[in-house]
């Protein structure tokens, strides 16, 4: 599994990439792994829409399951990628690239402090299943 080292990730299992105010938002490989072959994807916040923190902002679903998307920050959204709904395959294939979901404005930068490096996200799954 990848843990990119320059990521944020969230215990909800998102990540984020920070570039300057602006954060994008994915799911990680690991919640990919665990979802499996990925069908759907629906991102339900619109561009212009503030979340807070845990909001839910769209939905995975999977032949396995579906799985709520929640805001690891809270921010508004900016962009959201529309091709993850003819393409939601590139959940598996590429979680950290082509995957994105959305990109926000951070409210609040100090909020990133809250969030997990690599080597803690790692942690915190191993501690998960155990």
């Amino acid at each position: 599994m990848d843990f990119p080292a320059e990521l944020k990730y969230s215990e909800s299992d998102e990540w984020l990439r920070i570039e300057g105010n602006i954060a994008t938002v994915g799911v990680t490989d690991y919640a990919q792994d665990q979802l499996s072959d990925v069908v759907y994807v629906e991102v339900t916040a619109d561009i212009g829409d503030s979340l807070a923190t845990d909001e839910a902002f769209g939905t995975v679903e999977s032949v396995k399951a579906a799985s709520d998307l929640y805001m690891p920050v809270s921010g508004k959204i900016s962009e959201v990628n529309d091709a993850l709904a003819d393409t939601p395959e590139l959940v598996n294939t590429d979680p950290y690239g082509n995957a994105w979901m959305v990109k926000i404005e951070l409210a609040d930068p100090a909020e990133l402090d809250g969030l997990m490096d690599a080597s803690g996200y790692q942690k915190y799954i191993a501690e998960r299943e155990s």
